[in-house]
């Protein structure tokens, strides 16, 4: 099947198995064919209060299978979604909607209220817990048939919210044939099928939610919503994974690092699980050693991608072993990727030598929405190709190539520093730190002001500095050693469930450095 518009997966999961579970819910369970026709009846109330096409629609919602079908209703209706996080200040949900001005807001009378300021009319808001869920009329039927005929695959699908430098969050805008084009490449590659639950633990306003919900389509595999309140509580988040029967999940790995560091996979072993990804951030690989050990039956892979490239760009399969002090590669391109790896005068690096990667191929992003200067920055010409425009994406990340021709992530252009003479990459220093097993989870930091590296480390107890310093001793080079040491009993975390960098700077500066 050629797929031109991710609904196109959907409308087939109907004919092959209405009746099959596409969504659980703590309780609530939807088939295929449910969730269909409640985003057709959503889809017609955004038709009957926008005229146009491919216009930006904010679904304000906690995590829910409400969520999903919003979403759903939106592409229904020839436009595309971007989830807000409930969890964010209302002054950034303020700032997000005023840049990117949505035609409607999706949301429920209760989440609403809790949201003041904003500036939409009434009949802007969509309230989708009083939309009545009546069987559609022959004439609405045709109406969301001519709208689906009148997109092609490059129209968008999604805007994914990330921060930005400026306080305004980088809209970066996904298209239908980036996903369908990684959607294709995991199910040909993996031989994903129906066989799959999903066990979706990552935000909805997060990349990994749109790739699970338009693989279960593809797929017909069930998604599986894991309770957020078991978040906090891995124990009761195994348990539950356990009772549904979990047998593929794409994770950030700090929950994944927490599990880890409890022990847990010990005592609750996940016999069902047999396809474990994991992205967004480096997976320390004493504690994917863990996992590994303790999930033999399951086959690993580490990917890597930001934002702008739907979904991800490269992939490794584990198969061979690690020692806990040795990185794990982010491997080679996925299937219709191209990957470039340029020195600081835009030239291609020579082997095994740090270079940024840029990403070439379908799967780049449309751009920031609405912000062409920014866009223009990174998502620009191929310095290697001056004979015809081809765009390629600058990811701002330092890699090389290992003897067996795998890519190793070495860290960002911008954590990369020079202390007397030497470069450094802090992302190395993390590496190291997290080798040692009395470190749970670090951060590491370079204060421009008093020319220190700083290390934030989460432990069960403070560790004299000695100690510290003795540990990376044996790991790293004397002038790689941080100077500062701040005692963490949690690490805070971002909504995408990665270490908030933002959060322990600030704390640095309150305490007076």
């Amino acid at each position: 099947m050629l797929a031109i518009n991710v609904l196109d997966y959907l409308d087939r999961a109907v004919l092959l198995h209405p009746d099959k579970t596409m969504l659980l819910d703590q309780d609530r369970s939807l088939s295929f064919g449910q969730v269909k026709a409640l985003a057709q009846a959503v889809a017609i109330e955004v038709m009957q209060r926008t005229d146009n096409l491919n216009t930006p629609i904010a679904a304000y919602l906690p995590r829910s299978a409400d969520l999903v079908i919003a979403d759903l209703g939106i592409l229904e209706s020839g436009h595309f979604y971007m989830n807000l996080d409930v969890a964010s200040p209302a002054a950034r949900t303020r700032a997000t909607l005023d840049h990117v001005q949505p035609s409607l807001l999706i949301t429920t009378r209760k989440a609403f209220d809790s949201l003041n300021g904003l500036n939409f009319r009434e009949d802007q808001i969509v309230f989708i817990d009083e939309i009545p869920a009546a069987p559609l009329a022959p004439a609405q039927l045709q109406a969301l048939h001519t709208r689906r005929s009148a997109q092609i695959d490059t129209d968008p699908i999604c805007i994914i919210n990330t921060s930005g430098s400026t306080g305004i969050p980088k809209a970066t805008l996904i298209s239908h044939r980036g996903i369908i084009d990684f959607i294709e490449w995991a199910i040909d590659r993996y031989a994903i099928d129906s066989s799959q639950i999903i066990g979706n633990q990552s935000p909805f306003h997060f990349d990994i939610y749109m790739f699970e919900l338009v693989l279960s389509m593809a797929t017909g595999a069930t998604l599986v919503l894991l309770p957020s309140q078991h978040f906090p509580y891995p124990a009761r988040l195994l348990d539950y994974m356990a009772r549904t029967q979990i047998n593929f999940i794409f994770w950030v790995p700090t929950i994944m690092v927490n599990i880890a560091n409890l022990d847990l996979l010990e005592r609750m072993p996940l016999p069902d699980l047999k396809l474990v990804w994991f992205a967004g951030e480096v997976f320390p690989t004493r504690s994917f050693n863990y996992w590994r050990r303790h999930l033999p039956q399951a086959r690993f892979t580490n990917l890597y991608g930001p934002i702008e490239i739907t979904l991800d760009c490269s992939f490794y399969d584990v198969v061979r072993e690690f020692s806990d002090d040795e990185p794990l590669p982010i491997g080679r391109a996925c299937r219709n990727k191209g990957l470039l790896i340029l020195d600081e005068n835009n030239n291609a690096a020579p082997p095994g030598t740090l270079g940024e990667l840029c990403v070439r191929g379908t799967g780049l992003a449309l751009g920031y929405y609405n912000d062409p200067e920014r866009t223009s920055k990174v998502f620009c010409q191929n310095p290697l190709n001056t004979k015809y425009p081809e765009l390629i994406y600058r990811t701002g990340d330092l890699v090389t190539v290992n003897d067996q021709g795998d890519i190793l992530f070495c860290g960002r252009r911008d954590f990369q520093i020079k202390l007397q003479g030497n470069r450094i990459e802090l992302g190395e220093i993390e590496h190291a730190a997290m080798a040692c097993s009395e470190i749970r989870n670090c951060c590491v930091h370079y204060d421009q002001h008093d020319k220190t590296i700083v290390m934030f480390y989460e432990s069960s107890e403070h560790l004299p500095t000695e100690r510290l310093r003795s540990l990376l001793a044996n790991r790293l080079p004397k002038y790689m050693i941080p100077t500062v040491f701040w005692h963490l009993v949690a690490m805070p975390l971002n909504p995408n469930g990665k270490i908030d960098r933002r959060r322990l700077l600030e704390g640095l500066t309150q305490d007076g450095r």
